[in-house]
């Protein structure tokens, strides 16, 4: 993962992790920071440009994702300060450390959007769930109770990204993928026989 050239401080508190387990558990959180950053500003690049025939339900669809991560991004953040560190989150340090891959400037179509925000939805899914297994192993409940949280919304964000690309992909009958069409042709030839 990427990361800053800043010296984190560690502020004094009386929440009972030994200060090395605080200090890597702030490392991961600034980290999860700087991916939620970027995702937001990629989803709200995605709702200001999209096109096509669905564009209102995408748009509206995609400042509803945004919004939500904009709540993550301060509930990370706060946890970070609870924790007596310093929460790293301007753009810059979410340029440095985020590795989403930076959104495509070429697309217009819904679609085309779609697929490219369920991608980057399933690379940061997975780092919330890494992000519960480690807060745990590191013996803190209340960080990976907040990675919880964000993974059950992320999963359920990217189930309705997917949905829209699952739409047309149904069971043939020889049980292989096919699209409604195919799947349709081969139910009409089927009852011509």
């Amino acid at each position: 993962m990427g990361s800053t050239d800043y010296k984190q401080p560690l502020y004094a508190t009386r929440i009972d992790l030994p200060a090395e387990t605080r200090a890597q558990i702030i490392g991961l959180l600034n980290q999860t920071l700087a991916f939620t950053l970027d995702l937001k500003t990629q989803v709200k690049q995605a709702h200001w440009n999209v096109k096509g025939l669905d564009f209102y339900q995408l748009h509206e669809l995609f400042d509803e994702l945004a919004s939500e991560l904009e709540e993550f991004v301060d509930l990370v953040a706060e946890r970070v300060t609870a924790l007596g560190g310093l929460a790293l989150g301007t753009a810059r340090v979410a340029a440095q450390v985020s590795e989403l891959p930076e959104y495509p400037f070429d697309i217009l179509d819904g679609k085309d959007h779609v697929v490219a925000l369920a991608d980057r939805y399933a690379i940061y899914a997975k780092l919330v769930r890494q992000g519960i297994a480690k807060t745990d192993d590191l013996g803190d409940a209340d960080t990976a109770d907040l990675y919880t949280e964000v993974s059950r919304a992320i999963d359920k964000r990217l189930w309705f990204l997917e949905a829209h690309l699952q739409a047309s992909v149904v069971a043939s009958s020889n049980g292989a993928a096919g699209t409604t069409e195919k799947a349709t042709a081969e139910k009409t030839s089927a009852k011509a026989k």
